[in-house]
């Protein structure tokens, strides 16, 4: 398995149109023992070109999207033993400028060597090609679970909150890819959050899954501390949430000081095995 391994990085191209590849990240993804191997969770942030660019290789006449929907490597995934928990069409981008994403997915790798592992895959490796052709510029996190608030008991059903879901606005996740101030960042971050989360779970908020950036294998040269994903029962709940007055001195008081860099996004989700990836032994949270 190590000389695999090791032949996968000599082998993976230096550079890719879509990011940067962290190549310190990826060998220690290759070389990681296996007695301290383990799962590791892919987040995803994925902008389309407008049309596939296949360039002088010739292909399809298809939209960026139908390209990474022909790539779509599922059946390499399932013989590695991963799973796709996570899939969403980005709704609003909230914060962040530049790019704007249009999807999310996450990817559950049952460990990190077996990430690595599949790029050398023949099946793989065929169907790159729709990758670079239809995707623009992508942000591939590696991330660990890391614990999250418990749910009250006195929490209302989602069906009892004041924005339940409807046939016109169903079920919403809110991501927020986070990069902290350095000193008192985690800090007043925590401040925030007590205080956004009074609020929130009136309305219905549940925690999908809160991680803790380990490395960035594909990137922009940006670094990242956390991603969370927080699931609310309708985007007018998410809304009501964000438009709180109380929520909004919070984040003037603490959010604002804590990040340096971030990226929200309301999200509509087509998979959501999010939460029941994660061992709750691990990162309790609301679910």
């Amino acid at each position: 398995m190590k000389s695999t391994s090791r032949m996968t990085m000599a082998q993976a191209p230096l550079t890719v149109r879509y990011g940067k590849i962290d190549r310190d990240y990826a060998m220690r993804l290759a070389t990681t023992t296996a007695d301290q191997d383990g799962p590791v969770w892919m987040v995803n942030l994925m902008k389309y070109r407008a049309v596939a660019d296949y360039g002088d290789s010739g292909g399809p006449a298809v939209s960026g999207r139908e390209a990474d929907d022909i790539y779509a490597p599922l059946e390499s995934l399932a013989a590695i033993g991963a799973e796709v928990v996570f899939l969403a069409d980005v709704d609003t981008q909230l914060l962040g400028v530049s790019p704007v994403w249009d999807r999310i997915a996450v990817v559950k790798y049952s460990t990190r060597r077996s990430f690595i592992e599949m790029q050398s895959r023949p099946d793989f490796v065929d169907k790159h090609v729709h990758k670079d052709a239809g995707m623009e510029q992508t942000i591939v996190i590696g991330c660990q679970p890391m614990p999250a608030p418990e749910l009250p008991a006195d929490a209302p059903e989602l069906t009892d909150a004041p924005h339940p879901a409807t046939s016109d606005d169903g079920p919403v996740v809110v991501l927020h890819v986070l990069r902290f101030a350095e000193g008192h960042g985690i800090g007043n971050m925590t401040s925030y959050q007590e205080a956004a989360g009074r609020i929130a779970i009136p309305h219905g908020v549940r925690i999908s899954g809160w991680f803790s950036v380990e490395g960035i294998i594909v990137g922009d040269g940006r670094s990242w501390d956390q991603v969370r994903f927080n699931a609310f029962p309708s985007k007018a709940a998410f809304m009501a949430v964000a438009t709180d007055p109380d929520r909004l001195r919070a984040q003037r008081a603490h959010r604002e000081t804590a990040i340096e860099d971030t990226y929200t996004m309301i999200l509509r989700p087509t998979i959501n095995r999010l939460a029941g990836s994660i061992d709750r032994g691990a990162a309790n949270a609301y679910c």
